[in-house]
């Protein structure tokens, strides 16, 4: 099943739909289409190619939100997953368009993998947008697919890539429906590797991905990014850790340090830098703290700081 949420799409859907159209996928495939709330000419556009798709064979399921508004792209992806019936479930945003083999290689990843988000390599529009980001994307090792998830990119294999089992995805329980504003694919992926899914590229580039200002990632705010990232880093990591060193006594680490849960404040034994300004300081006191005395942090030299380590550096 290729899962399409749609919000006024217009401009976009036309080749959208014909790369799943496109594809050279020989077994059975279907197109589910959620039409949240779209007040552009999004409707006839899908019902167009319903006509097309179903010629070739491949039926076309369209549901739609039809209140004055839109539900949110978690809730939009959630209802065309329901609706649909395919093994596996291929996302595809509406302002994206597919390589012609995307379904077949992804398909044959996923029969090999069958707890894994897979994704592939992309290629962004334009293409001078988010070049380090991209860069990114493609080019990340194996491992680094599972030691990178802690960056403030988010999902190691980012969401217009997804490609699994829909008995893995029921298993990890669904997208966060909270619509505007919430990073329903990070929420989505800590889950998945919190109940022990594994993550697989494959690494062809299948996808043409779009950057505009409409597109939804930018109504999410940093900040809501940064608290689920250090409460999955909580829970992931600093729960079996009784004490570590903050690498950075600048800006991004006392961020994380004022960050953390009270229990978990208690085990940062140091900060370590390599400038001498911060380190002839001596310690950092944490002011806004309700403790009495306020707790201070001794800042050290990296070569005399005590592992393990959390770096709170640009990539």
């Amino acid at each position: 099943s290729v899962i399409v949420p749609v919000h006024n799409s217009e401009c976009w859907l036309d080749e959208c739909l014909k790369s799943v159209w496109e594809q050279d996928f020989k077994d059975t495939m279907e197109l589910s289409v959620f039409n949240d709330a779209s007040k552009d000419g999004s409707a006839e556009i899908i019902e167009k190619w319903k006509i097309k798709l179903e010629d070739a064979g491949v039926p076309v399921i369209i549901g739609s939100n039809d209140s004055s508004q839109p539900r949110g792209v978690g809730f939009a992806k959630n209802q065309a997953v329901i609706q649909s019936s395919g093994t596996y479930l291929c996302f595809l945003d509406s302002d994206d368009v597919m390589m012609p083999q995307r379904v077949r290689l992804q398909h044959e990843a996923a029969i090999q993998h069958p707890n894994s988000i897979i994704g592939c390599q992309v290629r962004r529009e334009p293409l001078e947008s988010t070049e380090r980001y991209t860069r990114w994307i493609n080019n990340l090792t194996e491992e680094q697919l599972l030691t990178q998830v802690f960056t403030s990119h988010g999902p190691t294999v980012i969401m217009p890539t997804w490609f699994c089992s829909r008995e893995w995805f029921f298993h990890v329980g669904k997208f966060d429906e909270g619509g505007k504003g919430v990073p329903e694919d990070l929420l989505f992926f800590y889950k998945h590797l919190q109940k022990g899914g594994e993550v697989f590229r494959v690494n062809h580039c299948l996808l043409l991905y779009r950057y505009h200002p409409q597109a939804a990632t930018h109504s999410v705010l940093e900040g809501t990014i940064w608290n689920h990232r250090v409460r999955f880093l909580e829970d992931r990591v600093l729960s079996s850790w009784t004490s570590f060193t903050i690498w950075n006594a600048g800006k991004q680490g006392k961020k994380l340090y004022r960050s953390l849960s009270p229990a978990n404040r208690k085990k940062v034994t140091a900060f370590c830098d390599v400038d001498e300004k911060k380190i002839t300081k001596g310690f950092y006191t944490y002011e806004e703290s309700e403790e009495r005395p306020k707790p201070k942090i001794p800042i050290c030299h990296f070569r005399e700081a005590t592992p393990p380590f959390i770096l709170c550096v640009k990539l």
